[in-house]
């Protein structure tokens, strides 16, 4: 990078929460589309080898989504 930026961008401050969200969603969508260039951390890729090994060695313990969201919804009542 060049130059440095102003953090926040200017106007940034004066937005409302929605927006600030939608803002940092688009300026994350606009780095995501270009995957081959996000960095992926290490642990990233330990804990999705170590959950895909748990899965290998027990296909049947995990519980479909919309078991454990309507279990996990219904103990937040």
């Amino acid at each position: 990078m060049s130059q440095a930026l102003q953090v926040p961008p200017p106007g940034f401050d004066e937005l409302s929460i929605e927006e600030k969200i939608d803002y940092v969603q688009a300026l994350w969508g606009s780095i995501a589309a270009d995957e081959a260039h996000v960095p992926v951390p290490a642990w990233h890729r330990e804990i999705l080898a170590e959950r895909i090994a748990d899965f290998e060695a027990d296909p049947e313990g995990g519980q479909p989504w919309e078991e454990f969201e309507a279990e996990l919804m219904a103990r937040n009542t």
